[in-house]
This record gives structure tokens, sequence and C-alpha cells, in this order.
């Protein structure tokens, strides 16, 4: 539906009607998408090796990477099966032999059972995910801190979610190999897939995280389920063996028991099983790489979904899109085509709604606000207003910050305000505002490679500078910080 002269696709584009679904049902779960889920940020449909629909919520774009979070280990369980391709180790190798010198822990032996398959299939007997133990450990030795968390009942016998299990899968792979798992990957998996520009985040022990930390463009996600789908064949060149694909695509092991019904299906090697036939590659805040070859088609969505919300998106694909799936092609609808388009123009993040100034903005404007001790370590905020929007000048320990905001068009910056352990330090931003009231700015900072998005409204009253400061979603607490401050007279 839309072409960027900018890009080179490895997808070619399609009418949804040539590919049998109607833009009208795509337009209907657009719509029911943008008002029931907070919120997205891209969407693409393939059908039949076809991209039918593609969609960005400014300030997202295409040419834009996005954090992957657990779609990540679907890439990292690929690697693993193009290193056992190559004869580098099996399946069926004991972890151990890998790990002896890490292992020497007092857990250490209970881990002679553990297989790389349990690995995969998230079975190495430990009663809870591991990435805490990992995280947390002062010397930085992810590796010690996995074999500290005992196992506890037989490994393959029963399921728990561990991305602690992925970060040793892909420290596997850097010790059979010599090569870091984005570095593997590159010449096998990326260049033929035309993914470029890719990142993945490593530890201080220079491993890739494995589980998380991979960065890519949403294309490359249709493009990596679009493999998938066709069995590890693309342009006609076997990627990744057939034989790989069945089993890390199928149910391997059980996970019965979740709330959620396609949490509940069953998980293969690194990919959940869903409901209809079809599979995923699942990441944290609404990240799905979703593959359904019962209707020849990939979904890849990326998103700030509260982690609690995650199962709506999929239910209205359920509801919506797969009903709408034909066996063969439609009659061109050119008026529904135009109204999808023009929806599609319409995507973005809700913005503050307000006047481009206020009363008293000459009178705050330029005055520095020294802030109470607060956790976004920020000194002092200078605000700088205009027609076109307005500047926070910021001092930090480490600096001097300026996050501009347009009003009603995004302003693009970078900053390293918001620096995430593992996941990014300085980071591409968007931002907007508007005056919500006569003593209220309000701006959205979006941290547009990121789920991440930052509300702050700034209330000024007299010499005194109240900001509320919220984020859209969060592990950790969603309760808006409050950062004071009084000017400097």
């Amino acid at each position: 539906m839309i072409t960027h002269s900018d890009i080179t696709f490895a997808l070619p584009r399609s009418t949804p009607e040539q590919q049998g679904i109607a833009s009208a049902a795509i337009l209907k779960l657009i719509e029911a998408l943008d008002k029931q889920v907070h919120e997205l940020h891209s969407l693409m449909l393939v059908r039949h090796g076809y991209v039918v629909t593609e969609a960005w919520w400014r300030p997202y774009g295409p040419t834009f990477p996005h954090q992957m979070y657990s779609v990540s280990k679907s890439f990292t369980s690929t690697a693993i099966g193009l290193a056992i391709e190559e004869g580098f180790f099996s399946v069926e190798d004991p972890i151990l032999s890998f790990f002896s010198e890490e292992s020497v822990t007092e857990s250490g032996a209970g881990f002679a059972p553990v297989r790389v398959r349990h690995l995969l299939t998230m079975s190495t007997g430990q009663a809870i995910d591991t990435w805490t133990a990992m995280v947390d450990r002062r010397d930085g030795n992810w590796i010690k801190g996995f074999f500290e968390v005992p196992v506890t009942c037989e490994p393959g016998s029963h399921f728990v979610y561990n991305t602690g299990a992925t970060y040793m899968l892909s420290a596997i792979l850097q010790k059979a190999t010599g090569l870091k798992l984005i570095d593997f990957l590159k010449p096998r998996l990326f260049d033929p897939l035309g993914i470029e520009g890719a990142t993945w985040a490593e530890t201080s022990q220079g491993i890739g995280a494995g589980g998380i930390g991979l960065s890519i463009r949403t294309e490359d996600i249709a493009r990596f389920g679009q493999l998938y789908l066709q069995n590890g064949v693309w342009k006609g060149q076997q990627l990744i063996p057939a034989s790989w694909i069945r089993v890390a695509s199928t149910k391997q092991i059980s996970n019965e028991g979740h709330p959620n019904p396609d949490w509940s299906q069953g998980y293969g090697y690194q990919f959940w099983m869903c409901r209809h036939g079809a599979f995923r590659g699942d990441g944290v805040f609404g990240q799905y790489c979703i593959v359904m070859p019962e209707q020849d088609a990939v979904l890849a969505i990326t998103s700030g979904v509260d982690i609690f919300d995650m199962q709506l998106p999929l239910d209205l694909i359920w509801e919506i899109l797969l009903p709408a799936m034909r066996g063969e092609a439609l009659q061109e609808d050119g008026d529904g085509q135009t109204a999808l388009l023009a929806r599609l123009n319409t995507l973005s993040l809700p913005s503050p709604q307000g006047q481009r100034t206020s009363p008293i903005a000459d009178r705050v404007a330029g005055r520095t606000f020294v802030c109470d001790p607060n956790p976004l370590q920020i000194e002092t905020i200078t605000p700088h207003f205009s027609d076109e929007g307005c500047t926070f000048v910021l001092k930090t320990p480490d600096g001097e910050e300026t996050i501009a905001t347009g009003f009603e068009n995004w302003h693009r910056g970078a900053t390293d305000l918001f620096r995430q352990d593992l996941l990014f330090d300085r980071t591409p931003i968007a931002s907007i505002g508007a005056w919500v009231s006569d003593d209220s700015y309000a701006a959205l900072i979006c941290l547009y490679e990121t789920p991440f998005y930052h509300r702050w409204t700034c209330h000024f009253a007299g010499d005194e500078l109240v900001v509320e400061v919220g984020i859209n979603v969060s592990m950790e607490s969603m309760r808006p910080l409050l950062l004071t401050g009084r000017a400097n007279l």
C-alpha cells in the first residue's frame, strides 16, 4: 500500500485484494488496534509473500530499528540451528561441557543432565528464571549467575520461562564457533535477508545478550517470519535447514496453565505456539513475529503494550483478520484501498492537545529552576518557549542535555537522559508538546527505537516548577515521578 523511495525492499508489494483480503477488513483491524490497544508502533502484513499493509504510528517509521526484546530469542534459536547444521555441537551435548570452569559452584553438579535442547525449550529443571541472578551479579559474570540457580527437578519435565537459558545459548555459540551471535548470523542470515544495521546488546563478558537486545526494522521482522513460513528457503537458497524449522516451530514442551490462551499452546525452540496453527516470536511490550502457515501469512508488529494486555492484539487478529483471509483473489476495491490508505496516513501516538502559547510563557521562558534530588539526576531545568514549541535545557552530573519539543510536529533529537542498562545509552528521540492550560505545558518524549515514551507535564506556579514524569510501559512501577524545582533568583 505504501512505498518509500529511499528503501530497497526485499518483499514485493500488492493490494490486499490481490492476495485474498478485503481492504475493508484490514481497515477494521487497524481501527480496532488503534482504539483498543495502548499502543502500536508499526504493523506489516505479508500474504502469499507480498506486503499488503504496512503501518507506522508517528513518530515511528519504516527506516528506524526497534528493540525486539524477547523476539531476539527466536533469532538466537536460529543461530543455534545453523551452528548444529555446521557441526559445531548438537542439541544433546551437555551444557557443562562448554562451561566447566564457570560452573564450579555449589549447585554445579546438578547440571550434569542438562542438554542444549533443555535451554532451547526452557526446561532446564530450574524453578525460576535465572535472569535476575545473572544481571544482579556485581562481577558481571552472568554464566556463574546462571549456574547458581539450582536444578530442582528433572530437566525436560516442565517449562519455566527462562531468559537466562537463552543467554547461555549465545554463550555456547560463541565458545563453539569463536564468533559473537550477531557476527555469526550476519553472513548466514542477515545479509541474505537484506537485514542491514542490526545491533545486539552485549554483556560485560563480551557475549551477546541472546534473550533480549536485538534491534531491527519492522520489515526485517517480516522477512524473518517469511523465511520460516517458506521452510528456510529464501530466493531459492536453503538458508536454514527445513528440519530445524519444523522442530523449532512445533510444540516441544507443554506450558499449560497460563491465563492467556496464546501463552499456553506449547513452546518450541524459542518460539511460542499460537492458536489456529500459528507460531510466533514474542517480546515484552508487544513485539510480535506471527507466522500463520494455514493462511500463508506473516504479521510483524512493534508496540508499547502493557505487559498485562499482550493477549489483546492477538485476540483482535484472530477475531478480525483470520476470517477475512480468502483462498482466492478478490475483486479490486479502489474505494476500500483509498479509505485504508487515508487511515494509515493519520496514525500517530496520542500527542498533547492544547495551545501554541500561554499568558505566562514569556514570564517563565529562560528561567532556570533548581531541582530537588531526583532519579533522573536532573539538577536544573531551563525552558525556552517559542511559537515552534519548547526547548528544555537540562543540567545533569554528566553535562548539559537539550530536549526540543515541536508544536503539532515532532522534533527529532537524541538524549542519554533515559539510559537503560544493557539496552541503550544515548538514544534517538522525537518530541512534541503544547500548553494544556495557562500554567501547564505537556511534552511527549518518544524514544522511537524502543517501546518507550515519557510524558512530562510541567506546572508553573510563581517561582516553582513541578514536573509530573510518566512512562507508557514499564516492568517496574508505573507511578508518575514528581520532579520539583524553584527558580534560581
